[in-house]
C-alpha cells in the first residue's frame, strides 16, 4: 500500500513538474509579448504523458477486480451446487465453495499488483512461511480437519445414526469439519475430535432398516431338548413388532456347566429394537415358567462335618 502511494505521488508530481515545465517555455517563447503567459498546450501534453497512462491502468484494475469477484462468486455457487448434487454434506460444500472463491479473489489481486509493478514474489514467500507457522501450531486441528473432510465425503455416519465409537456410544446430533457432537441415551452431550473417529473403528447400528435381537437362556439338563426347542420357537415366532422374514430361529448354542444354553432369534425393524428385546426376554421367561421348565441360576451348597455340627451343638 506504501509502495502504491508513493507511485501516485510521483506521478502527481511529475505532472505539476511537467505543467511548470511548459509554463516556463510558453514564457521564454512569448517573453516580449505574453510575459511568461500560461502555456494550455504544454498542460494538456503533460497530462498525456503522465496521468492519461496511470488512469487507464488504474480503471482496468478497478474492473478486472469487478470482473474477479463476479467470477470468484459465479465459481462458489457452482461448487455449492456439485457438492450437494452428490448429496454430499452441506458444511462441506459451504467450505469448498469459499475456499475456491478466496483463491481466484487472492489470485486477481495479485495479478492487479503486478500490473501496476508490484513484486509480488514477497507474498507468495510470506503466504508460504505463514502456511508453514499455522501448519505447525494448528497441526492437531489440521488433523482433525483433515478427518472431518473425509466423514463428510465417504459419510459412515450421519446425523440420527447410533454409533459405537471406541469407548463412546450415541446418537449422532452434529458432523463438523473439527468435531463430532453425540448424545447419550441418558440425554448427556459428547464432543469427539473427527480425528479420534476416523483412526478407529465405528459400529453404526442405524446403517440397515433391520436388526436381529439375540435373547440368551439356559434350560435345565433334565428337560427335554426337543420340547424346549419346540416351546422357545412358538415364542420367536409370536413376539410383538417381530418380523416373518427374515424367519425368526431357535439355536442350540453350547452345553454349559451347569445349563444347556440356547438363544432365541427375531428380526425386526432397527427402530423397534429395544422394545423387541424386552417383550421377547419376557416371553421366553413367561414360556418356561408355564412349561415347568427350569432355568438354572448360581447357586451354593454348604455342607457340614459330623464333628463339626456337634461341636456346635455342644456350644
Amino acid at each position: 500500500m506504501s509502495r502504491r502511494l508513493g507511485t501516485l505521488a510521483a506521478l502527481m508530481i511529475g505532472a505539476l513538474s511537467s505543467i511548470a515545465h511548459a509554463q516556463e517555455e510558453g514564457g521564454s517563447e512569448g517573453g516580449s509579448g505574453g510575459g511568461g503567459a500560461f502555456s494550455v498546450d504544454g498542460a494538456i501534453k503533460a497530462v498525456e504523458d503522465h496521468v492519461v497512462p496511470w488512469a487507464v491502468q488504474i480503471a482496468g484494475a478497478l474492473v478486472a477486480l469487478f470482473i474477479g469477484w463476479l467470477i470468484a462468486g459465479w465459481a462458489g455457487r457452482k461448487v455449492r451446487k456439485l457438492v450437494a448434487r452428490r448429496e454430499l454434506d452441506a458444511t462441506l460444500g459451504n467450505f469448498f465453495a469459499n475456499m475456491v472463491r478466496y483463491l481466484i479473489l487472492i489470485g486477481v489481486v495479485l495479478g492487479v499488483l503486478g500490473v501496476f509493478g508490484i513484486n509480488t514474489s514477497s507474498f507468495a514467500a510470506l503466504i508460504a512461511a505463514a502456511g508453514l507457522a499455522v501448519g505447525l501450531a494448528f497441526q492437531g486441528t489440521l488433523s482433525n480437519f483433515a478427518a472431518g473432510v473425509m466423514l463428510l465425503v465417504f459419510r459412515p455416519i450421519k446425523v440420527g445414526d447410533y454409533v459405537e465409537i471406541g469407548s463412546e456410544s450415541g446418537t449422532v446430533v452434529e458432523v463438523e469439519l473439527f468435531t463430532c457432537e453425540l448424545k447419550t441415551p441418558d440425554a448427556k452431550k459428547k464432543i469427539v475430535p473427527n480425528s479420534q473417529i476416523w483412526g478407529t473403528a465405528i459400529t453404526n447400528y442405524s446403517t440397515y432398516s433391520e436388526r436381529r435381537v439375540g435373547v440368551d437362556v439356559g434350560t435345565d439338563y433334565s428337560a427335554d431338548t426337543d420340547e424346549v426347542r419346540a416351546i422357545l420357537q412358538k415364542v420367536a415366532e409370536n413376539v410383538e413388532g417381530g418380523l416373518s422374514e427374515p424367519a425368526p430361529a431357535v439355536f442350540l448354542k453350547a452345553l454349559g456347566g451347569s445349563s444347556v444354553d440356547w438363544q432365541v432369534r427375531v428380526w425386526c425393524k432397527t427402530e423397534d429394537f429395544w422394545a423387541v428385546h424386552e417383550r421377547a426376554t419376557r416371553d421366553v421367561k413367561k414360556a418356561l415358567d408355564e412349561a415347568g421348565v427350569g432355568i438354572p441360576f448360581p447357586q451354593m451348597d454348604v455342607h457340614f462335618d459330623g464333628e463339626a455340627v456337634e461341636a456346635m451343638g455342644k456350644k
